[in-house]
This record gives C-alpha cells, structure tokens and sequence, in this order.
C-alpha cells in the first residue's frame, strides 16, 4: 500500500525515541505523545488520539504482564531466601576453588552467570559480591577484575539471553511476532559467543593486574570508599542475617536443585519425545509454578505460623520491585505495538474486522530498494540500532523497538526474524544492561568491587564490541 501521512508520523516518532534515547533522557512521555499525535493522524480524530494513549498502554500490559509476573515471583523467592541467608550458603561451595587470581576470576564469572540467569545479575552481582569477593581479592584478583567478570557474566551474558525467566526474548518476541522460544534460543547462543570472547580477552587484558595470594590484598581493598548503591537498598539486594541455620542450609540445596531439575525437564522436551516440550507460555508458567511454591516453603520455613504473613509480603514486594523495573516499558511498547496490524486496531479503537493499519510492514517493504537484501547487513542494522537503543542505560527498554523492526525487516530481506530480535536484543542489552554505560546498573557493580565505574566501563568497550560483532556474524552463518 502507498505510504500515508500516518507511516511518516510513525517513522518520525520512532527517530524522536531514538534521539532522546541518545541524549539520555526518558523516553515514556514522547512515546506517549507519538502514540497520540500517530493515532490522530490516522483517524482524523483527537479524540480516538486521546483514548489511544490509555489504549497502548493497556494492550501493552495485558500483553506483558505474564512477564510482570515472573519478574514478581523470582525477586520475591530470593527475598525469602535471604531472610534466612540461604542465598549466602548456596555459594559457599565455591570458596575452595579460587586458590589464586586466575582461578578467582572464571569462579566469579561462572557464579554471576549462573545465579543472574535464575535471579537477574543486579541481585547476583551483591550476592556474590558480599559472599564471594572477599575470598577472590585474598586469593590475588584485583578488584577491577572482579568488577569485570560479574559484569560481563550478569549484566552482559546472563541478562542478554534471560533465558531462564525470559522477560528479554519475550519482549523481543512480541513484538517481531514470532515465538519467544526461537528468539530466547538465538539469544542463549549469541550471548554465549559474545560473553565468553569477552571475558577471554579481558582475561587476558587484566592478567597483569593479578597478585599472589594474601591478606593484605583484603586489607587494601577494605581500605577503600565503601559506597552501598541506592539501587541495592530499594531493590533489597542488602543481605540479612541467617535465622535459621538448618532450614538455610536445605534451602540452600533444594532451590538450585529444584531448577536444575527444572532445566532439564524442559532440555528434555526440546530435544526428546519422552515428555512434552515446553514453549512460550507452558514455559513461563513451569518456572513461575515453581518459583511460587518455592517462595511459599522458603517463607514457611523460614519464619513458621508467620510463613503466612511474610509469603505475602515478599510476594507485594516482587510485584513492587517488578513495576519499578519494567513499568516504563509499558508505555513505549504501547506506541511500538502500534506498528503490529494484531494489536493496532485495539489500539485506535476501531471496528471489530476492521482493516488495522501495518506501519512498521509497509515502511519495511518500501526500504527495500535502499537496503540491501542480505542477511549480513540486516543483522548489523539491527546491532547497531539496539546498540542505540541501550544508551539510555535501561537494557530493555529498546527491545520493543528491535523487535518491531525486526519483525519487518525480516520479511522484507527475507531474514530470520527471531534472529534479528535476538540480535538486536544483544545491543539493546549489552549496552544499556550494564557493561558499556556508566549510568545503568554497571554502577551497583562498581560499587560492590570499590573501582570507578567509568574506567570499567573504558575497560569493557573493546572486549564486549569484538564480543557482539563476532556473534552477530555466527549467528548470521548457523542460523
């Protein structure tokens, strides 16, 4: 169809969110005022433009809000957790492993990644700050190696895949219109890529700085600022003492066992026929089924006849701290579902079987003649705008926009387009999650390490660019 006056007020909002997004400015209000203005272009209505902005907001809700949910009983599983310190005991284990500086930085990564895939890094990156940091700077890793590893492992490898509670793919996926699995398996494989080339080459870069093992590496690093981030108190991250030391030890055990059990269930069904795959939304309901029934024994355990109370309260203290992360998602992903013909007609509010408009599509299509139709040249397009995207410093909350463009620009060059969500998921993620943007959570990180969070951010730029162009190009090739 011919492009109108409406695909124009569309492309120009998504240049405007682009924009602010690069002068590090929130962009819920102009996400607002293009789904307003947008809308109004293509009714010919004010009216219809007003009711879309509460419209937007709603379809982007009810769209998400099984991600809300998941986000909701994962914190509120690890509040449990630490009100008995069960959180600290599940890595204890690893202490013995870090005899020296070398060692210290792979069983720090490998702990962030593996905790932040279950529990989200910023969480983790404390976790293992406060249990496991201590034991690293005695064994001779330097701090800014510490600070490093946990942000290349949690907030750019763990959080860029998600692939366990999966808020990133599912991001991506609805809004590209393809299934959250394919795009959470793209995603797992080039996280991977990038994570571990860029912690080989920091490796490498940081070597240097290891010492031989001693207490007075502690002691020096004790001498530091210690500066606890405002983010770590609201978002509960500050560890409690241990109440009761039996019950935190079977905890400690039963939780990472009960997932790892979990995980290869599902292992099970994407690669077997001995039990049924689950995929998308059967998905999501095992891990949140679990984490529930988890978070109702650990408070149980945890406090007895108050386990009653205190279920409910972590509970109301998850959904808070979901709302906190991912409400401003909402808005923005209202303005870009209005590039989805599935969901803009609700938006607009028109007649049922009405023809609902299909912006992003038809801009895609009348590209066509200025991008060139390979694979290759999709997939950077797609890097490099969700590289923009994560400047803000949020991670997620360009992935609707990725995943919209994605999901058009897909079909125009032909192009896998859950591969191209993932790979914009990358850029968006990697960037603003936490390992090149000084003003996202990489300043928790710091924070916890004692280190400058602009000179890890310096240190982080070379290893985690060749890290995402050597993915974006693998995954180009395999899939």
């Amino acid at each position: 169809m011919a492009l109108g006056a409406a695909h124009w007020v569309y492309l120009a909002g998504i240049i405007l969110i682009i924009a602010v997004m690069i002068a590090r400015k929130n962009v819920v209000i102009p996400a607002i005022a293009a789904t307003l203005v947008t809308t109004w272009v293509y009714t010919g209505s004010p009216i219809a433009g007003m009711q879309s902005m509460f419209n937007a907001s709603l379809a982007a809700a009810s769209e998400l809000f099984n991600i809300f949910l998941i986000i909701a009983l994962m914190t509120g599983l690890l509040g449990a957790l630490q009100s008995m310190g069960a959180d600290r005991r599940m890595v204890e284990p690893l202490h013995p492993v870090m005899r020296n500086g070398g060692s210290a930085f792979w069983v720090i990564a490998l702990a962030t990644y593996v905790i932040g895939l279950f529990f989200w890094p910023t969480p983790a990156a404390a976790l293992v700050g406060g249990v496991l940091l201590p034991v690293a700077i005695r064994a001779g890793l330097s701090p800014m190696a510490a600070a490093f590893g946990m942000s290349i492992a949690g907030q750019g490898m763990a959080l860029s895949s998600d692939y366990v509670i999966q808020v990133a793919p599912g991001l991506s996926a609805k809004a590209a219109g393809v299934s959250t699995t394919a795009v959470a398996d793209r995603a797992l494989v080039l996280s991977l890529v990038t994570g571990v080339l860029a912690l080989v080459i920091g490796y490498f870069l940081l070597r240097k700085t290891f010492t031989a093992p001693s207490a007075e590496n502690f002691t020096q690093w004790e001498k530091r600022a210690q500066t606890i981030s405002e983010d770590e108190e609201s978002n509960g991250t500050i560890q409690t003492a241990p109440q009761r030391t039996t019950t935190s030890k079977v905890f400690a055990v039963v939780v990472p066992v009960a997932f790892a059990l979990l995980m290869g269930y599902m292992l099970l069904g994407k690669f077997t026929d001995l039990v049924p795959e689950a995929i998308g939304g059967s998905a999501s309901a095992l891990i949140g089924g679990l984490a529930l029934l988890l978070l109702i024994a650990a408070s149980v355990g945890a406090d007895r006849l108050g386990g009653l109370e205190s279920s409910a309260k972590h509970f109301v203290d998850g959904l808070l701290f979901s709302v906190k992360a991912m409400g401003a998602v909402v808005p923005i992903a209202g303005f870009f579902f209005i590039g989805n013909p599935e969901l803009a007609g609700r938006i607009f509010g028109l007649e049922e079987g009405s023809q609902a408009p299909r912006f992003l599509f038809d801009l895609a299509e009348r590209s066509q003649d200025i991008i060139p139709q390979t694979p290759f040249f999709a997939a950077f397009t797609l890097l490099i705008i969700g590289m923009l995207a994560g400047i803000d410093g949020a991670g997620f909350v360009g992935l609707p926009l990725t995943g919209s463009v994605a999901g058009s620009l897909g079909l125009a060059v032909d192009t896998d387009p859950a591969l191209l969500a993932a790979v914009g998921q990358m850029g968006s993620v990697w960037v603003g999650g936490g390992t090149l943007i000084a003003w996202s959570s990489l300043l928790a990180v710091a924070a916890i390490a004692r280190v400058s969070v602009l000179d890890l951010a310096r240190l982080s730029f070379i290893p985690v660019v060749i890290g995402l162009i050597v993915s974006t190009i693998v995954g180009t090739i395999i899939f």
